[in-house]
């Protein structure tokens, strides 16, 4: 019998300025909480954690059945690295570290420097790392897109 590993990421978001607001979301995750173990799936809850995206949020614990969530400064969305202020700073670093890093390899590993094979390897291999999720990114700040332009 062939197994089938399935990863679903589930996102539950909700406007936690008033009590009400907060105990909806309590009252989703719990809800989701049954649901999972009426349908026999289990959520790693290690790796759930909660986003505050307000300065003024007051923060409050959450928990996936008995499990405490942890809260993070920014998460992973549809490949993009998001902070609580909604910035894509990190994402822009991260993207131009790797890049650095497969130019180094370009540079170290191959022999010719011939403009056509520069460009064909920096177009196939550099390129797809910069224009990812570009749509998302949302650049707003000026050091942000020179750090990307910098790489190219």
């Amino acid at each position: 019998m062939p197994f089938l590993s399935l990863t679903i990421a589930t996102k539950l978001g909700g406007v936690a300025d008033m009590p009400e607001g907060r105990a909806a979301i309590q009252r989703d995750l719990d809800s989701l909480d049954k649901w999972t173990d009426r349908n026999l799936m289990k959520f790693n809850k290690g790796k759930c954690k909660i986003l505050y995206l307000e300065s003024k949020n007051p923060r409050r614990q959450y928990m996936l059945g008995a499990t405490d969530l942890e809260s993070s400064l920014a998460e992973k969305d549809l490949g993009v690295l998001v902070d609580t202020k909604l910035k894509v700073s990190q994402q822009c670093a991260l993207v131009t570290k790797k890049a650095d890093y497969i130019l180094g390899c370009i540079r170290k590993s191959i022999a010719s420097r011939a403009r056509q094979v520069i460009l064909s390897l920096y177009s196939a291999l550099v390129r797809l790392h910069l224009a990812c999720c570009v749509q998302c990114w949302a650049l707003q700040y000026k050091r942000d897109m020179d750090i990307l332009e910098r790489v190219q």
